[in-house]
């Protein structure tokens, strides 16, 4: 918690510079992201990193907590650490049998993830699948989730479950 909150203290002091550069002087962006990357939560776990244009793209996982009133849903942030910019985003999960979910925004929607652990893994699903097994089953965060049929049906998913997606606009 006290790593989000230096990194969110980075990005309102490199945010008030940026609008105003005589005050503490100039701040670049490289060194910002640079002392974010350097600043990563202690409880982050790394998911994927994958080469892309002008460097490595790196999908991590931390602060993943239950909720008290239901034990099934997981609330997390994710580290979306690109070679020039870093997004944070706060999302939510479902863990139980019947009705597996990833719940993630962007500006313009909502999307509701209807997840199938255990079932087909595809380029489309596979960061959602990455994603709700380090939510839900942490020991199994940074897995191929193609790997893991055997351990869904262990767990108690049925692997058979139909996967859709439903987006929802923002007004």
């Amino acid at each position: 918690m006290q790593a989000a909150q230096r990194v969110l203290s980075l990005i309102v002091l490199a945010g008030g510079a940026l609008m105003n550069p005589f005050a503490a002087g100039a701040i670049d962006r490289g060194e910002v992201l640079d002392q974010m990357r350097r600043m990563r939560p202690a409880d982050l776990t790394s998911l994927q990193t994958r080469p892309v244009a002008n460097g490595t793209y790196t999908l991590g996982i931390f602060s993943i907590s239950t909720d008290p009133a239901d034990p099934a849903l997981r609330r997390y942030k994710l580290w979306r650490e690109y070679p020039n910019d870093l997004v944070i985003p706060t999302e939510s999960a479902n863990c139980s049998l019947d009705a597996p979910v990833r719940v993630k925004r962007d500006e313009q929607a909502i999307y509701v993830r209807r997840l199938n652990p255990g079932g087909l893994i595809t380029e489309a699903n596979r960061e959602d699948h990455l994603v709700w097994w380090a939510a839900c089953v942490p020991e199994q965060a940074g897995v191929d989730p193609a790997t893991l049929p055997g351990k869904a049906k262990e767990l108690g998913y049925s692997t058979l479950l139909v996967e859709s997606t439903e987006t929802l606009r923002l007004p």
